[in-house]
């Protein structure tokens, strides 16, 4: 079992600090502290700055930045293996408050370059020496009529450790401490754990995990949804201080989509509920149910055998081989991975739930964090997460200001990579019922992405909104919430029962409010990507690794336009949803050609 479940797969965190011991990422910052003084003198001339000398000043910045990120990033890492140890919760929460220090004295870089007027700072764009961070700066100057000025933008900086990113961190140590005590069973269970049993294949288990988790959500249920009230408060206030429009304006600000374009989206996914709906009916008749229990809509189609358990060095060379058979590049970057340790795999008590990829910063390399239990699942979330990671290898060259790329197209890659990983799958499986349990689950996990997600962003909606207009909300109320918007996704398929408190361990509610439009906005794009790629050839394969490498240095707009998706095309949502439509065609299909076996 240790070498499937990967307990040895443990990432070097030395490349960030230099050191083994995370400590010295403290006296990094107190030196970047030093150092942010040193540019004070900058203070006032930027108007009167020409090209190079703006340029030579954001350089210095940029080394500063690079500091930063370094420390942060290592105490985040640290903390994010353990949300339990104090002393990991104490270098993170230093780390932030002397990472603040560092930002708010560099904040007047930002407003003075934002008070210049158009034709100036169009020059100043335009001069090759600032070729390096031309669309930052431009991006910098849309935000222009929601900054404040200097004193209240450090106020609001030096606030938030005490303020939001306080009540961010208890969310996370009260989820930490949620477990399962499943009927029958010896021991209770961690969330994450719990979570992924919900796929098992056999309903009396999912039926009491389900319960279990559900139990296990209650008793801190009133303080998680004290937490959101108190985040979703200080949001209006930002708001209000900012003069967005809506509660979401700054998150697409800050994604580079307009909110006309974000509702598109949203109303183009909801109007086709009919395909999850379609699916969790048929799925339903496969279980053998007349509907669907909430706890059945990710449940594994059984087969004979049960579900593969998968080694993770089974895991690891399906998914260079499904990357080498699209890019040798993409390949050897994503072995990098696995051959530098720069993941952190195995599943350990008070270890944060659920995967992601960081990107550290352009002059280390990105660190990959996953729950590995040995599932098929698992290796698409392998996948999916070094998806992020090559795109961040790749776009190494970028300077810091524009290496990370907007949240619209940054599941691009991720969802690209873990999409060849499914055709590598099912490309190797050759048994009808196994097919059928594999189509299922990739089309699941569309739906998920897709679907459910936009129904989330719904729910936030309403949760927003409510606030607003009615005040805090009660714990009813947050289920009600949830329940109705869950239920509009569902139309009437899935028994909701006890789903109800399911919404308070979503962490993406509480730390990045209104991010998950973009996993839509991602998987969309990336199958219209994936598309393209069957037909494109070589020289596609060359002009989607450019995008890749380009990183956030053009609009998404323009980002997509190298690999020949029009984003400004009514009709690019709707193509998107027409493969997965496809999807579920093709596992249609293949339950007629089940149903007919002996």
């Amino acid at each position: 079992m240790t070498a499937v479940l990967a307990e040895d797969v443990a990432w070097d965190l030395t490349g960030l600090t230099g050191t083994a011991d995370p400590e010295p990422a403290l006296a990094m910052l107190d030196g970047a502290v030093l150092d942010a003084g040193g540019l004070q003198g900058a203070r006032g001339t930027i108007a009167g700055l020409d090209a190079e000398a703006l340029a030579d000043l954001l350089r210095r910045a940029e080394r500063i930045i690079e500091i930063v990120e370094r420390a942060t990033g290592r105490a985040h890492l640290e903390y994010s293996t353990d949300v339990a140890d104090p002393k990991r919760g104490a270098l993170m929460a230093a780390a932030q408050e002397k990472a603040t220090a560092v930002m708010t004295q560099m904040i007047f870089i930002e407003l003075e370059w934002a008070a210049l007027d158009d034709v100036t700072a169009d020059a100043r764009i335009a001069h090759p020496a600032l070729a390096f961070c031309a669309h930052h700066l431009r991006t910098l100057r849309q935000a222009r009529p929601h900054l404040l000025s200097e004193p209240e933008e450090r106020i609001l900086a030096e606030k938030s450790i005490s303020g939001a990113s306080a009540w961010m961190r208890l969310f996370d140590e009260q989820l930490a401490d949620v477990t399962a005590a499943v009927a029958g069973e010896e021991k209770p269970i961690g969330l994450e754990a719990a979570l992924s049993r919900t796929s098992s294949p056999d309903r009396t288990e999912r039926a009491a995990i389900a319960a279990a988790i559900t139990a296990g959500l209650e008793p801190g249920l009133r303080t998680r949804a004290y937490i959101y009230n108190t985040l979703l408060s200080d949001k209006t206030v930002d708001d209000r201080l900012r003069t967005y429009d809506t509660w979401v304006s700054g998150r697409n600000l800050a994604n580079q989509a307009s909110d006309e374009s974000v509702k598109a989206l949203v109303d183009a996914v909801t109007e086709r509920n009919d395909i999850p709906q379609r699916w969790y009916r048929l799925k339903a008749k496969l279980l053998g149910l007349d509907k669907l229990a909430f706890y059945d809509r990710n449940a594994a189609l059984a087969v004979e055998g049960g579900d593969p358990t998968i080694a993770w060095a089974d895991a690891r060379d399906t998914v260079l081989d499904a990357y080498r058979s699209f890019s040798p590049a993409m390949a050897d970057g994503a072995q990098r991975f696995f051959d530098e340790r720069w993941i952190d795999a195995p599943i350990r008590p008070a270890k944060q739930g659920g995967a992601f990829c960081s990107p550290a910063v352009p002059s280390d390399h990105p660190y990959v964090l996953v729950n590995y239990t040995g599932k098929r699942r698992d290796v698409l979330t392998l996948a999916h997460e070094l998806g992020h990671g090559v795109h961040f290898l790749m776009a190494g060259k970028q300077s810091i200001y524009e290496y990370g790329m907007p949240l619209t197209v940054a599941e691009t890659a991720s969802v690209f990579g873990e999409t060849l990983t499914f055709n590598r799958l099912l490309e190797n499986e050759t048994d009808a019922r196994r097919r059928l349990a594999l189509l299922a689950e990739n089309l699941e996990g569309q739906i998920a992405t897709v679907f459910r997600q936009v129904a989330m962003w719904r729910f936030e909606d309403a949760c927003h909104r409510t606030r607003r207009n009615d005040g805090e909300l009660s714990v009813a109320m947050f289920n009600d919430l949830w329940i109705r918007t869950q239920g509009e996704l569902f139309g009437g398929t899935v028994d909701t029962a006890g789903y109800e408190n399911w919404w308070s361990y979503v962490h993406h509610f509480v730390h990045v409010p209104g991010y998950v439009y973009a996993y839509a906005f991602g998987q969309l794009l990336a199958l219209s990507v994936y598309e393209r790629s069957l037909a494109g050839g070589a020289a596609f394969v060359s002009s989607y690794l450019e995008m890749l490498s380009a990183g956030g240095s053009r609009s998404p707009e323009a980002l997509a336009g190298m690999v020949g998706c029009d984003l400004a095309d009514a009709g690019f949502w709707a193509a998107g949803l027409s493969l997965i439509d496809r999807t579920l065609a093709a596992a249609e299909e293949a339950a007629a050609v089940v149903a007919s076996l002996p």
